[in-house]
């Protein structure tokens, strides 16, 4: 008689063995590189920009004359992993109208983008890329003007002798204000 034979159990226990220790390895193994990864990819899904609120001045640099005067917008800037406090993110013009009342208005054109100045002579901003004209409270003077809307306003919080401005920007070239990312 012959005995059974018995040399492929110990191929198959090692080969479960084999397969179990990479089947545990692999899946040690990906824990701490999915941690890494999501770390890595982190400040990809934060929004980017100033958010929220910033401080752009207080109501005793803001003459009541009603004329408006330029103010940067500084904030915290974070660019994926990097963070700059407090640097120009942009520009504003305010408007003091009445004790507690400001109105901002952006110095971007809404047409192309471009820097608008506000001229003393004519009380009035002018876009030096196609000499257009907007009144004091940023609307079109000019109909024939090739600026879609009016200057863009932003939200105004006066927090005791602070004023706070929810600064976005927007995009140009559109009849209705649409905020850029």
């Amino acid at each position: 008689m012959s005995s059974p034979d018995h040399s492929d159990s110990p191929s198959r226990r090692s080969f479960v063995k084999e397969a179990a220790a990479v089947v545990a390895g692999g899946i040690v193994a990906l824990v701490p590189a999915a941690a890494g990864l999501f770390a890595w990819l982190d400040p990809l899904r934060r929004k980017q920009g100033a958010a929220g609120f910033v401080k752009v001045g207080t109501l005793d640099a803001l003459p009541a004359d009603s004329i408006p005067r330029k103010f940067a917008v500084l904030a915290d800037h974070v660019d994926a992993w990097t963070k700059s406090p407090q640097v120009p993110v942009g520009a504003i013009y305010l408007r003091r109208l009445k004790d507690r009342e400001v109105v901002a208005l952006h110095s971007i054109c809404p047409h192309a983008g471009c820097f608008v100045d506000y001229r003393d002579t004519a009380k009035d901003f002018f876009c030096p890329c196609h000499n257009s004209t907007f009144a004091q409270d940023g609307s079109i003077n000019d109909p024939k003007s090739p600026s879609p809307r009016g200057m863009d306003t932003m939200e105004v919080e006066l927090r005791g002798n602070e004023i706070w401005v929810r600064f976005q920007n927007f995009a140009a070239g559109h009849k209705e204000k649409r905020p850029v990312a």
